[in-house]
Parts: C-alpha cells; structure tokens; sequence
C-alpha cells in the first residue's frame, strides 16, 4: 500500500498524542512527505507549459526547503553583479552534512597535493566524499536549466530509493545558480504577458548579465563578474569539486541534446587523466539515456565544442584537474517542434539514437535533464574513490613535473619533428632504425634519434616558475594579474627579501610563480603561448572555426614582464595568503609648484578623471622629461599645484598604487591641456556584449560616460551632448560577406510589443540616418572611436584608409577566402609610435587581440593620418593560430585620422576586448582624453 504524505504526517501526529516514539524509517518518511513540493511553492509547476519562475521565487522556495529538508544547507557565496545574494545549495545525506567541514578538508588536501604520500592519498580517497558541482542559468535565456534545477532538487531531498540514498551517502552535491540577476530579468521578461501565447524572452531589451550576457561564461581565467569569482572561489579555493557539470542550450538541430566527449583539439597542458575521465562520465551520461530509451543524443562532432579555451567555466576545469562537463538540450516554456534533419536520422557513433520528430515541451527537456544530472552523481558515487585519488594523482602529478625537467609537445615541435625527418631521410646519410620495423607500422616514422635532439632539447624545457621583478611601469595591473591566478586557485608567492636567480637580481617584493604546484595546467596556460593545431575540414581544404579564441595568454595581453626560469630555484619566498592589494603610492619630492605623474600605469587615467571631476587644470607633456635624474616619456601627466588638487592625488596615489612627483618648478616644453569629457558609448537593443565590456572597464576607471543609442545618434546636434562617441566592435552593421566583423544578428521587436520606456533603444546604426550625423559630429570637432568591425565607419566617413585584408569579385570588395587569412583570435605583435599622443605611456612593442579583425592601408592623401600600431614583420604570430599572417606586414592596426576639426580614431584588433587586454588599453583611454582637448585647440 502506498502510503500519502497526509497520512504520514498523520500517523506522526497520532504517535506523538500518543506518547509513543514513532519508528526511525517512518519518522523519516514522514520528513521527506513534509517538503513541499514545486508545485505548492511557485504560481505553476515549473517545467509546466508557458511558465517560468524568477529568482525571487526561486530564492524563497530554497530557503523554505533549507527549514524543511535535513539533506541540505543553504549557504550564500556571494553578491551578483545587481547585489542579489547567489545561493548554493549543499545537498548530501545528513551525516554527511554534520561533518562537511571535514569532507571538504580532504577535497582540498587531495585536489592541491601537497605533503602527502601516495598512501596518505588512498586513505584520504577511501574517507573522502566525491564532491560534485551542477550549475543551473548561467545563458538565462536557456531556460531548461533554472527550472530543471528546482526539480532536481527537490527529488533529490525526498526520494528514498536505494540509487538516491546510495548517491547521498557516497556525494557532496552544490546545486548553484550562475545568473541570478539574468533569471529574474528573463522570467519577468516572459511572463509580463497575459497571453501565454505571446510569452517569449527574445526580445529581451538589455544583456542578461548586467555587463556582458552570454560572454559570462568566457571570464573563468580572468574572474572581473562578480559571479565569476564567486564561482571561481567555491570550485578552487574552497570545495575542489571532482566534476564541474555547467548546463547549457541549445541542442543541435534535428537533435535532444549534446552530451560529451568532446571534439578535438585538446589542449596540450593539462593531464590526460582528466580527459580519459571526462570520456567515461560522458559515456555514462549517454549510456543512461539510452537504458531509459531518451533518444537524440549527440557527441564529438555532432556540435563544435572543443577543450581548448580556458575561458569558460567547465574548460578551466580541465586546468585544475577536474571534469568539466557542458551539456546543450533544447527546450523552453513555450512548445516547440523537433525538426526532421535528414542526416540526424542515420545512427552512428555521435548519435547513437536518432529522435524522431515531433512536438517537445520543456517537461520532456526536464526529464532528460534529470537523467543526465543522475548519470553523473551515480558515476560519482561508484567511482568515488577513484575520483578522488585520481585528482591527487594530476596534482602530484603537476607537482612532480614541476619539479624536474619537462617538455610540451606543441604541433610546432612537430612540424620540427617532421620537416628534419624529411630532409634526413632524403639525404644519403639517414639512419636506419637498430630494430626492423614492419612497412605498414613504419609509415610516416622518422629517425628515432630526433625525438631526444627536438621533442627533448633542453631549450624547450617547461619552465620550473616564472619570476615577476617587482618595480615594473604598471604595477597594479601585476597585482591585476595575480589576482586572477589567486582567484583560480593558483599559488603565488613573493619575495621577502633581494634574491639572484640565473645570475640576475631580483628586488624584494618580486613575485614568484612556480610550476610545481597542483594547478601547473593552468600557471602555463597563463604565462606560455598558445599553439593552436592547423585544423582544417579535410587536407587541403579550409580551416575549422574555433569554438573560441585561440590565443590568449594573459600574461601577454597585460602587458606582464616575467622571466622564465627553467632550473630549481628557490629564494626568500613567502606565499601570498590571500587576494593583493597594490602597495600604496605617495608624493614624492617637496617641490611646490605642482606633481607630475608616469602615464604608463592605467591607473593614472583614474587619478586623471577625478582630477577633471573636480575641475583641477591637468595637461600632457607633449615631450620627454627628466626631473631629478628621473625620465619621463611623452604624455607625462601635469597637474599645477592648487588647493583642489593636493587632497586628490594625496587620497588617490595611496589607493591607486601610483607616485606623484612634487617638483619645484613647472616642466618645460609644450604641454596639451586636458578637459573634461563627455562620452557616449553606443549600444542597441537588446545590448552588444562588447559594449558592455567596455562600459564596465569605463566604471572601473572612472570615465564620465552615458550609454546612447542609434535613434539619438540620427537625431543629430551630437556635438551639444557629447565630446567622443565610442563604437565598440559589434555596434556598426556590416554586410555578410564583407572586410569588416558584423557581430551576433539581432532582431529588433515591433515597439508596440515593448514598454514604452525601452522603444527609444530599437534600431541599429545604418549607413543613411546614422552616418552622416557621425560625420557632421567628427567635423564640427568630435571624436570617433571605432574598434573591431566598427572600424567600419572609416571608409563610410571619408578617410583616407583602405581595409588591407580583401579581395575584389565583380567589383565588389571582399574579405579574404579562410584558406588564405584567417586569425581567429590569437595575439599579434605590433610596433607602436609612443611619441604620438594616442599611444601615450605603450611601449615599442605590444600584443594585439586579432579576432577575425580587419588591418588598414592609407589612400590617397593621407596627409592628416598617423600610423600609431602596424605589423612590421611577416609572422607576428605570439599565441594562437594564424593562416595567412604574412598578408599583415606594413599594414596598420591603430591610426590617428583628422576629420574636419575632429578625430576618428580606427582600431582594427580589439584592444579592450573582454576587458582583458590591459597592455592596449592605453589606445582606447588616451583616444577618450586626447580627441577633444585637440579638438579645443582647432
């Protein structure tokens, strides 16, 4: 007889009247009935057609289950973006729960490896719990994972079969919610409609994460969203999960869902232990769908998730010796229709179990959904111990390799391998190997001595650390940068004292970052080039598109001088115990007449904006300087002593880890006065995430700014609102096909089917209505940044400057076939002019993100143009893969161009994409501060 939650309830309430004390089994049971069920808590069941519950919502049934569930605890890991409290739920069997402070000891003495023996580490794995992590929401329009989440949760706290208390026991499960502030904006989005018919979220007005939206998930390494590194904080600072399951959407056409493995490449640093598992959890995950007779599962190339880039939150897993896992289901609340792709219904490896099609509810992406999450916590629970020691056995391994010589195989190395090869075995004098080898296993082998002289040459060992000297331009964009290693786990370590490695010295307060740590994976991903492999669609044909970027060592795209260190070395270290903050700066010298201050620290541009804030006279040195027997380089910042002055830079140079020099009298030589600016940063509808980047970045250095849209651009008298207008890439539409990036495709909404308050957003910039009013704005003496595919507008806007990377057909320009250029994102270097006022503060030399990015040639009379950064050389190539690079050299990446009385500044690659690239920063700030003080002087 199957016994109802009321009469249990009510045969614990007739034992208790009774005196008697009710049975343990029954007791429990009785617990498990109480919890109230989803369906009770929220307007609907969600899962439920045409419904979706919001974060609030969620967030009250979480702390009702918290007082009604002994399987789980409620703990906040920290603020979203918008202030929300993001919430973790810790689900496992109440014994378990008593001690989670001890469980997650041996999580973290396991995953870091350290002191302890291979037994230790057994007996560790046998006590230990498998810690399993499952995200719901992060892409909030991808809705199946937020609603799922509710419903797995509240099985797992009441059912009481032998699977689930087996899982309970075995399992620490931390059910999180990525996006809280993106869950309420899409549920309230969707369900402001009275009609469910009319319900939809696509047309959503601004981004789902207050910056950056879908790109939430590209900031693992860098940690900047605050849900980033709250996230970061609990999977490598505090709980060191085994298995980090990121939930997403949507499935590929013709298909339910996208399980791994993964296709290849595969990164060449992290251990191929976390691979060979991530394999087996992902063969489970499919294996139980198909015992449960759930088709449409696809793997491997049924969708072009790789592992290579470290930016998203199940890959910078593999880096910390965990398994990543990322699934794409379809689904939402409104119906939809499983399309008949014809090559979807041939069974194969990939996809095991065609789907027919038909219509599909997001109650049926749950069910799925369900099964996948218990795949992967019944895999945990079996092989618990395994996982376990499996992590200790990557990080000791990391340890171990750390600490004697080691090399990584890049595909250049190969090529090395391969080209020697060919000319040995062409050449008279090739050695036969000592052992025949069979023809069929021989072909393609080479002389087996290349493999010591090239794979092993001991110049291209792995370095054992990476010495950061301390007293470098921009010191805090160093604690930046340690900052994101710390965030992500990664031990750092600084110097107490002066110290001399290699025969170089080093002062006190240099850091130090060592290889033979348990997350060297990562430590090298962030310091050592990228090598992506030459991966085309067949030999001889195009190039395969990354899932992402390609190069992005961040040590390069900061700007980081380090020193590779490639023996044992130790010194006077001290290991850092918690986040850095810059060592405050201060006024030095007792001149009197006013401070000058090194532009090549960013931070100046923070001192430099509450400066203007307040209305304080601030110039540029046009030219060097020396003071003191200290030199300053061109754009040396000049603030005359005054009363409004001394409290700023005295408060700021402190905070901001920047010196201000107190000389006695005023520099010579021509200075550039400085004025406050007003800057519009143009968005659309709907929100361009690289707009978002930049707003952020604009926050966090305190430019004045206001976001303007394309029906304010064409309505012109732009010079009475604004002094800069800045297009991020992704703001200019261009045509398919075209030199120039177009960005992500929107549709704009009909304005009768938005609030009123948001139709001022809808419309997108366009060559008839806007551009003519960018032009009559640049000319009556504004200024125009244009980055990425916005450099768009500098043809459009007359200057004298041609895309270089193109082709002609039928008269009309091009860009270049992929077989012949293609960089889809990598790092370049370039030469940079830092004589010239936007490249104020830059050294000769820097590394550029090139994403698909166009390159200039000037036209014509290019008599008002200054060529700021260009490629000088035929492979400027420093991390990632680049098809064509050669095509780069003498053509320009930034220039300066005269527009009437205005400025139009053309930055091809995207300095400040994502916000990480803190060395090209400088392009974008000086352009924002230096357009209208020139245009002043016009």
């Amino acid at each position: 007889m199957m016994m109802t939650r009321g009469m249990l309830l009510g045969a614990a309430a007739m034992a208790l009247m009774a005196g008697q004390q009710m049975p343990a089994h029954a007791q429990a049971q009785a617990e498990l009935a109480a919890i109230t069920p989803p369906a009770k808590a929220f307007p609907q069941d969600p899962g439920s057609d045409y419904f979706l519950a919001n974060y609030t919502q969620y967030e009250a049934y979480l702390k009702q289950l918290a007082q009604q569930s002994t399987r789980m605890k409620l703990v906040d890991i920290g603020k979203s973006a918008e202030g929300r409290s993001q919430w973790m739920a810790i689900v496992s069997s109440p014994a378990n729960l008593a001690r989670l402070d001890h469980y997650r000891d041996i999580a973290r003495r396991l995953a870091k490896a350290e002191g302890l023996t291979s037994e230790q580490a057994q007996a560790l794995a046998k006590e230990g719990k498998a810690v399993v992590w499952i995200d719901a929401g992060m892409h909030a329009t991808e809705t199946v994972t937020t609603q799922s989440q509710i419903q797995v949760l509240y099985r797992m706290l009441t059912m009481d079969d032998a699977e689930t208390r087996r899982i309970l026991d075995d399992t620490i499960i931390l059910f999180a919610q990525a996006n809280p502030d993106g869950l309420e904006l899409v549920a309230d989005w969707y369900m402001r409609e009275a009609d469910p018919k009319k319900r939809e979220f696509r047309s959503i007005p601004r981004l789902y994460q207050k910056y950056i939206g879908h790109d939430n998930n590209r900031d693992s390494y860098m940690s900047q969203m605050p849900e980033t590194t709250n996230i970061n904080r609990v999977l490598f600072r505090e709980w060191f999960p085994q298995i980090v399951f990121n939930q997403h959407q949507t499935g590929p056409a013709g298909m339910i869902v996208f399980v791994p493995p993964f296709r290849d490449p595969f990164n060449f640093n992290y251990d191929p232990i976390v691979m060979t598992e991530l394999s087996e959890v992902g063969s489970a995950m499919h294996s139980r769908l198909l015992a449960e007779n759930k088709p449409g599962s696809g793997m491997r190339s049924a969708a072009p998730y790789s592992t290579w880039h470290n930016g998203m939150e199940r890959s910078v897993a593999y880096f910390h010796n965990s398994i990543g896992l990322l699934t794409e289901i379809i689904g939402g609340p409104t119906p939809e229709n499983i399309p008949l792709i014809p090559d979807t219904q041939l069974a194969r490896n990939d996809e095991p179990l065609p789907v027919a099609p038909g219509e599909w509810h997001l109650r049926d992406s749950l069910e799925y959904q369900w099964s996948l999450d218990r795949a992967v916590l019944d895999y945990a629970s079996r092989n618990r111990e395994r996982l376990l020691f499996n992590i200790y056995r990557m990080g000791a391994n990391g340890i171990a390799r750390g600490n004697r010589d080691s090399w990584t195989v890049t595909p250049a190395d190969v090529d090395a391998v391969k080209t020697a090869g060919a000319s040995k075995t062409s050449s008279a004098g090739a050695t036969a190997p000592a052992t025949p080898v069979e023809p069929a296993r021989a072909r393609g082998s080479v002389d087996p001595a290349l493999y010591d002289k090239i794979l092993r040459d001991p110049a291209k060992r792995d370095p054992r650390g990476y010495i950061i000297p301390a007293g470098q331009a921009d010191m805090p964009a160093v604690v930046t940068f340690l900052n994101a290693l710390f965030k992500t786990g990664v031990d750092v370590e600084r110097a107490t004292a002066d110290f001399t490695i290699a025969g170089k010295r080093y002062p006190a307060g240099s850091f130090v970052v060592k290889t033979a740590q348990a997350y060297r994976p990562h430590v090298l991903d962030m310091f050592e080039p990228q090598d992506h492999p030459h991966d085309v669609e067949y030999p001889g044909g195009p190039p395969k598109a990354p899932y992402d970027v390609t190069g992005y060592t961040l040590a390069y795209q900061m700007g980081i001088g380090f020193d590779r260190i490639l023996d044992g070395f130790d010194g006077p270290f001290e290991r850092v115990p918690d986040l850095l903050a810059v060592t405050p700066g201060a006024i030095k010298g007792k001149g009197g007449a006013g401070w000058l201050i090194d532009h090549r620290a960013n931070n100046s541009f923070i001192l430099s904006n509450r400066l203007l804030k307040a209305g304080v006279p601030l110039f540029w040195l046009e030219g060097p300087t020396r003071v003191a027997g200290e030199s300053f380089g061109p754009g040396t910042i000049w603030v005359p002593a005054s009363a409004a002055a001394k409290p700023i830079i005295a408060a700021s140079v402190r905070q901001l880890g920047i010196d201000a020099i107190a000389v006695a009298r005023a520099p010579a030589g021509r200075t550039l006065a400085l004025k406050p600016v007003r800057v519009g940063l143009v968005d659309q509808y709907g929100g361009v995430m690289p707009s978002g980047w930049t707003r952020w970045l604009l926050e966090q250095f305190e430019f004045p700014f206001q976001v303007v849209y394309p029906q304010e651009l064409d309505a012109g008298n732009l010079n009475a609102k604004f002094d800069v207008l800045l297009f991020s890439d992704g703001t200019v539409p261009a045509p398919a096909n075209g030199p120039y990036r177009a960005g992500r495709e929107s549709s704009m909404p009909k304005p009768e089917d938005i609030p009123a308050a948001y139709r001022p957003w809808l419309g997108k910039v366009s060559d008839d209505r806007t551009v003519p009013q960018i032009d009559a704005f640049a000319r009556a003496g504004g200024t125009v940044v244009t980055i990425g595919g916005a450099t768009r507008l500098a043809p459009l806007l007359k200057a004298p400057l041609q895309p270089a990377l193109v082709k002609e057909t039928a008269g009309k320009v091009e860009k270049l076939d992929t077989k012949e250029f293609f960089i889809p994102g990598a790092l370049l270097r370039a030469k940079v002019d830092s004589a010239q006022p936007l490249a104020y503060g830059m050294p000769a030399e820097v590394d550029l993100f090139f994403d698909r990015s166009q390159s200039f040639r000037t036209v014509g009379d290019a008599a008002g143009v200054a060529r700021i950064s260009w490629f000088d050389q035929p492979r400027p190539l420093r991390s990632g893969w680049a098809l064509g690079q050669e095509k780069l050299q003498g053509t320009t990446a930034v220039a300066d161009v005269d527009i009437g009385r205005g400025k139009l500044f053309v930055m091809g690659p995207e300095v400040v994409q994502r916000a990480q690239p803190y060395a090209t920063f400088k392009f974008l700030f000086n352009g924002l501060l230096y357009g209208p003080a020139v245009a002043a002087t016009r």
